[in-house]
């Protein structure tokens, strides 16, 4: 019961898939991370539906690109790219470590959160339109592989803060077997993906690992760890990249 607990406790705080409701607990959230990744399993699903839609429907590409982009936001009501948007500001703020912490409590947002969203936007629209079919299903893998990675920094990552919606999830996590769980769910969909396609499954595999190691260092020297906001800003940027380069991957 208190696993299944830890399953609606993940999907009714990372999504926006109806969940039944109940009054959490901190015994409830001990090992809801588990079920983070598979939110990105939901969503890169409803990827590989829309792919077979199009292929049976002939759906112009612009549309196919743009449901694409659209599928995360839906199913996470834009949760990720909230943090993104609010990092992207207090980085562009260029202001004392506090005054950048203070940036991502602020509700509104800033000319530089939006010309980032749109550049990003335009990136990934247009590295959907060359990644060709095994591209695109690996890329559906980007999700889980994100949300594992971003569950694993939740849980052992350094924290900006000793107060906030991230620390009390790292408080009362069960840690060391979420991180273990966390490990061998990242490992099992290298794998699934690896069975698809073994050069592409190993770009979607290393992209979003480097990516989380380098922006962990960066949120490290410029918030002194990380918020849930970081968090988000990680899961969009390992997302983004994996795109890129599986796109990339096309002329190699």
């Amino acid at each position: 019961m208190r696993i299944i607990k830890s399953f609606i406790v993940a999907f009714s705080m990372y999504s926006r898939i109806p969940m039944p409701r109940f009054t959490w607990d901190s015994e409830d959230m001990k090992y809801h991370l588990i079920f983070f990744p598979w939110i990105g399993a939901v969503i890169g699903l409803l990827e590989y539906g829309l792919l077979l839609l199009t292929e049976k429907y002939g759906f112009p590409n612009a549309a196919f690109a743009a449901l694409a982009i659209a599928i995360p936001l839906i199913v996470t009501g834009g949760f990720h790219l909230d943090g993104f948007m609010d990092v992207e500001d207090a980085i562009s703020s260029f202001k004392t470590r506090e005054e950048r912490l203070e940036i991502l409590k602020d509700p509104h947002i800033g000319a530089f959160s939006v010309i980032n969203v749109i550049i990003v936007g335009l990136l990934l629209f247009a590295s959907i339109l060359i990644m060709d079919r095994e591209s695109f299903i690996i890329w559906n893998f980007s999700f889980f592989m994100a949300r594992a990675l971003s569950g694993m920094l939740v849980v052992k990552g350094k924290k900006a803060k000793s107060e906030g919606m991230l620390y009390s999830e790292a408080k009362n996590t069960s840690d060391k077997p979420v991180f273990v769980i966390l490990c061998i769910e990242l490992i099992m969909s290298f794998c699934l993906a690896f069975a698809v396609s073994a050069f592409r499954a190993v770009y979607a595999f290393i992209i979003p690992i480097v990516t989380v190691y380098m922006l962990q260092k960066r949120a490290n020297r410029l918030f002194g760890g990380i918020t849930g906001d970081v968090a988000g800003w990680y899961v969009v940027n390992a997302e983004f990249l994996a795109a890129l380069f599986l796109a990339l991957f096309k002329f190699f």
